[in-house]
């Protein structure tokens, strides 16, 4: 599926969560799904990024962690799953710090699956200066019209563009524009979908509805 959309031209791929190796919580193949520095699973993709000049992004599981990444062909960038949802947390440890990543598309603001619920988490991604939000994701179906709306809430209360992959059993990964406009949503099962990071877009909307200029955290 990454060569079909480097095919049809796409610079940024955006994977779901754990979508190399699911959560795996089977003892027996933890060993075998746990990668390490310099996570040789990643070697295909640093290919790929190699080769066409793009951006890939996902998650892995590390010995300890749900670490997202991005990965160009000037290197990789690593950060950790925030929030750990409930069984995940006798498998995993949740991250300490939050902060956009720099890759040669843009600053770009990570979050993974349960981060998504928590709105301080693409705030503070946004207030450091992320210029556009991923959500790399594997929410179940039965949750899918919370999935959505927390998608584009997130979208429109930060004035960015939002690149949210869910996993394909629960489908409706969504790309949606700095103005809280769906340009592109899946269905459930395997897809493709398309769109555009415009960095204009989401400058027009914060001079548009100011709400970054009119905050006032010191009454929060």
């Amino acid at each position: 599926m990454a060569s079909m959309a480097l095919a049809e031209g796409a610079k940024i791929l955006v994977f779901p969560e754990l979508f190399l190796t699911g959560f795996c919580y089977e003892p027996s193949l933890q060993a075998i799904a746990n990668d390490l520095p310099p996570y040789p699973t990643l070697d295909p993709f640093r290919a790929l990024a190699q080769e066409h000049e793009c951006l890939i992004i996902g998650s892995l599981r590390s010995e300890s962690q749900n670490l997202g990444f991005c990965l160009d062909s000037e290197g990789l960038e690593l950060r950790p799953k925030i929030h750990i949802f409930g069984p995940e947390k006798e498998h995993f440890e949740g991250g300490n710090f939050i902060s956009p990543m720099s890759t040669k598309w843009g600053m770009v603001g990570l979050q993974i699956c349960y981060d998504l619920r928590f709105p301080e988490v693409a705030r503070s991604l946004a207030l450091q200066g992320a210029d556009f939000l991923v959500t790399t994701a594997q929410f179940p179906a039965q949750r899918c019209h919370q999935w959505r709306a927390l998608c584009l809430a997130r979208a429109i209360e930060n004035q960015m563009s939002h690149l949210a992959c869910n996993w394909a059993q629960g489908g409706s990964s969504l790309i949606i524009n700095a103005m809280g406009e769906v340009q592109a949503e899946a269905g459930s099962g395997e897809a493709l979908i398309y769109g555009e990071v415009n960095l204009a877009q989401r400058d027009h909307a914060r001079h548009e509805i100011p709400c970054f200029f009119d905050r006032r955290p010191e009454i929060y």
